[in-house]
């Protein structure tokens, strides 16, 4: 059984280093095709993304909830197979996948927390480092959930530090992650995912009670940082993406960690509700409930 994992992970790697070196057109053309079959086959994960989009948007019919999953698989899969580039390709070929549009200077050091919501352009980090690299800036950070698969896990964390970046697990390390944020260095966080209950509440998610890390809030707090919205998105002729950085939230943290990561979450709804086909709908948000509510993805 380990020899066969070994295998099928040395198989994804040439997989992804095949597709690194294809051109772009390439890339974005069979991830398109594959998602487009993805979405017609039953699965569990289908069945997920339908969820999650039939809580969040009640109001659409079952055919434009198809509509809405099928486009969202088309655009996560084009995703997965652009990553091969961003995790393997040059500084050139990222950037000109990815543009960095900045309402800050990201020069001058600042504490400051750039709070990256899951689209399926998640990785455009990975830009603003290679851009870090080549412009003498402090490095980037990067808050990480352990994967299963260890192999990955560590191959992704080399892939992540090529530009000299850095990747701290989520669990266990908040001095080491505060000094990185008073350091000044681009320091990355999605909290978008349901990660237990530990350090969460359960705050409004599109008017659903959602489990939710409250590790900004109280981040902000402790290292007296800025917090800014960092979302990378397709751009409108669906060509390359823009990592957009916007200025530092007003009233931003507070006292009420509670209230700060509701707060932040309602951000992240008026940035879905504008493109909603491209948000993470494959992950369980859902998955941890309030006492007493039924299961969901049960």
């Amino acid at each position: 059984m380990i020899a066969i994992q070994n295998l099928l992970n040395y198989l994804a790697v040439g997989v992804l280093r095949l597709f690194a070196f294809l051109p772009y057109s390439w890339v974005v053309f069979t991830g398109d095709k594959i998602g487009l079959l993805i979405a017609h086959i039953p699965s569990e994960r289908n069945r997920v993304v339908k969820t999650n989009l039939h809580l969040c948007f009640p109001k659409l019919s079952s055919i434009e909830i198809n509509a809405l999953a099928e486009r969202h698989w088309r655009l996560f899969s084009r995703s997965i197979l652009e990553r091969s580039k961003i995790w393997l390709g040059s500084p050139k070929q990222i950037w000109e996948m990815v543009e960095i549009d900045s309402e800050i200077d990201l020069n001058d050091q600042k504490p400051r927390i750039l709070v990256n919501p899951h689209f399926v352009g998640i990785e455009g980090g990975m830009a603003l480092c290679a851009l870090a690299e080549k412009n003498n800036w402090h490095r980037g950070v990067t808050l990480y959930q352990k994967m299963k698969n260890p192999f990955f896990n560590r191959k992704i964390i080399e892939w992540r530090s090529r530009f000299g970046g850095r990747s701290i697990p989520r669990q266990g390390h908040l001095s080491d992650t505060i000094r990185e944020i008073k350091s000044g260095n681009f320091v990355f966080i999605a909290p978008d995912i349901d990660l237990g209950i530990k350090d969460s509440a359960f705050v409004p998610f599109f008017g659903v009670p959602t489990n939710t890390i409250t590790a900004i809030s109280r981040l902000a707090r402790l290292s007296g940082a800025e917090v800014c919205i960092m979302k990378t998105t397709l751009k409108a002729d669906q060509s390359k993406y823009i990592c957009h950085i916007g200025k530092p939230l007003p009233n931003f943290p507070t006292q009420d960690a509670v209230a700060d990561t509701a707060k932040l979450n309602t951000y992240f709804e008026d940035e879905i509700r504008l493109r909603p086909a491209e948000y993470y709908w494959v992950h369980k948000r859902f998955k941890n409930r309030p006492l007493g509510s039924a299961k969901i993805y049960s």
